[in-house]
């Protein structure tokens, strides 16, 4: 539906047994947006998916602006929960509201499968994630190189969650980037903040020496747990993100 995202995520159980008893992944496709998706109660979360879908697009319909701004917007006095939400995010970051919904779309759809009585959801929305887990699971990263930033990933607690983590990038993903980044990635409990965030990231990063600024300036943002960029050979963090492991 818009923003600036790529799919830059996958999974893994760190027990080796995963490929016999580990989480389970299903694909869904919406439009042109592509989720996976672990979660028992796997239609109350699809269903979410297509309602919120609906509703956003009807909102948008009357308020055209909302899904092509760059910058932020107030919303419409009945401005349904999803661009609420993606509309708090985009003022926080300095982006367009639509840098959000990928992120927005996630977390309404997780919340879904844990009312549903889900003990674990996690929901990958084009590399945008939230997650709820009983069980440890590592997030590993992908910048579209092979150089550092590809052989890294977060070990995320259970007790870390539930918790979002969000990427963008101006190397990958078929949306529009400002940015020359190869991979920024956002980690806060608010998925849409996480989204927009990662955009406001990738969209200031246009050489090695704007990752600092970059760094600094998402760190700041209320509500952001932590930030990582990757430009060239260059890796930032700021913040407090989760433990950081190799990925082989």
């Amino acid at each position: 539906m818009g923003g600036t995202r790529c799919r830059p995520t996958q999974y893994e159980r760190r027990n080796t047994n995963d490929m016999s008893g580990g989480r389970v992944y299903r694909r869904f496709m919406h439009k042109e947006a592509v989720f996976r998706i672990c979660c028992e109660p796997f239609a109350a979360v699809t269903a979410e998916i297509v309602r919120q879908r609906r509703i956003l697009e009807g909102y948008i319909e009357r308020h055209p602006e909302f899904g092509t701004s760059f910058e932020p917007l107030e919303v419409l006095v009945d401005a349904p929960e999803s661009a609420q939400q993606m509309a708090r995010a985009a003022g926080l970051a300095g982006v367009g509201p639509m840098a959000a919904v990928a992120g927005a779309m996630a977390q309404l759809a997780g919340e879904a499968g844990l009312a549903a009585g889900a003990d674990e959801v996690v929901v990958d929305n084009g590399g945008d994630i939230y997650l709820r887990t009983i069980e440890p699971i590592v997030v590993s990263l992908h910048s579209g190189t092979a150089r550092i930033g590809d052989r890294l990933g977060f070990s995320i607690r259970p007790e870390q969650t539930p918790l979002a983590v969000c990427s963008s990038s101006g190397r990958m993903g078929h949306s529009t980037s400002l940015g020359d980044c190869d991979l920024a990635t956002v980690v806060a409990r608010d998925a849409a903040l996480a989204d927009a965030a990662a955009t406001r990231a990738a969209n200031m990063v246009k050489a090695v020496e704007d990752v600092d600024a970059a760094l600094e300036a998402i760190a700041a943002m209320p509500g952001i747990n932590g930030v990582l960029i990757v430009k060239a050979d260059r890796v930032g963090m700021a913040g407090k993100l989760p433990e950081m492991v190799r990925i082989d």
